[in-house]
């Protein structure tokens, strides 16, 4: 089988599942991607719509730049300086609008 952990920690754990051999290395590109797909499905799961999804990844892109909350603000600022853009707030709205194209839709029903 091919290699299926992250970390020599669990090693004995993931050889007695099946996975030899080394961790897969760090990609912090592939695991934001893989973060941003996450969020994505899990705003329509949950009843959101890319109008609260951009709420919830920055209220002023949805409200104007004086409204007084924000969230994710070191995120933000720390992405913002290291690519130049909020990449998360990009990543996770593409993901939403590739699932949405794809046909899933916001769930209608609430979770109790």
């Amino acid at each position: 089988m091919g290699r299926g952990y992250t970390s020599c920690a669990v090693a004995r754990f993931a050889d007695n599942l099946g996975y030899h051999g080394a961790p897969f290395g760090w990609d912090e590109d592939r695991r934001a991607q893989l973060r941003a797909e996450l969020d994505g499905w899990y705003a329509p799961a949950y009843g959101l719509t890319r109008d609260e999804l951009r709420y919830v990844l920055d209220p002023k892109d949805v409200m104007g730049a004086d409204y007084p909350s924000e969230t994710f603000r070191v995120l933000q600022k720390n992405e913002t300086a290291k690519y130049g853009e909020y990449r998360t707030r990009r990543l996770v709205l593409a993901a939403y609008d590739a699932l949405v194209a794809g046909g899933m839709r916001a769930r209608t029903e609430g979770y109790r």
